[in-house]
């Protein structure tokens, strides 16, 4: 079942702070300005407005000049977000996209894709991942890519 904070209408901005901060909190449980801004090459001072907004909204704990971490909710939907991008990289992967360009362009698509779209891709890597190794299908698949020839069809 999907939360309720992943079906959040947010800007990409405000989901991009969320998961930075996320990332940069996950070993101490708190993250700090000049660290969100380096991670996100941002000024300190886009940051400092940006935390307020989200302090204000119920995302954040925001001690001006001490620390940043994230409430419940705000944990919430930082996970969404990683959840969409992680799901997103493995496709691409598994078309065979090079992994560094997979997940370029799953930074970009997170935050647009339809939720429909999203659970159909989410149940297709599961299934995937799921399947035994290295399944037929996605053998051929990898061979069509490579000679640009299907492997079922006789010619």
């Amino acid at each position: 079942m999907i939360s309720k904070s992943c079906d959040m209408k947010l800007s990409r901005r405000t989901e991009d702070y969320l998961e930075a901060i996320y990332h940069l909190s996950e070993s101490r449980g708190y993250t700090r300005v000049k660290e969100i801004a380096e991670h996100l090459g941002v000024k300190p001072a886009s940051v400092s407005e940006m935390l307020s907004k989200l302090s204000n909204k119920g995302f954040i704990v925001y001690e001006k000049r001490l620390f940043v971490s994230l409430t419940a909710e705000g944990r919430k939907v930082a996970e969404c977000v990683r959840e969409r991008r992680e799901t997103l990289v493995k496709f691409f992967v598994m078309l065979g996209v090079p992994r560094k360009i997979a997940e370029e362009d799953a930074c970009i698509m997170e935050h647009v894709l339809h939720k429909e779209t999203m659970t159909q891709l989410r149940k297709f890597v599961k299934f995937v991942e799921d399947s035994p190794a290295d399944p037929m299908w996605l053998s051929h698949f990898r061979e069509y890519c490579e000679s640009g020839v299907h492997p079922c069809i006789k010619s």
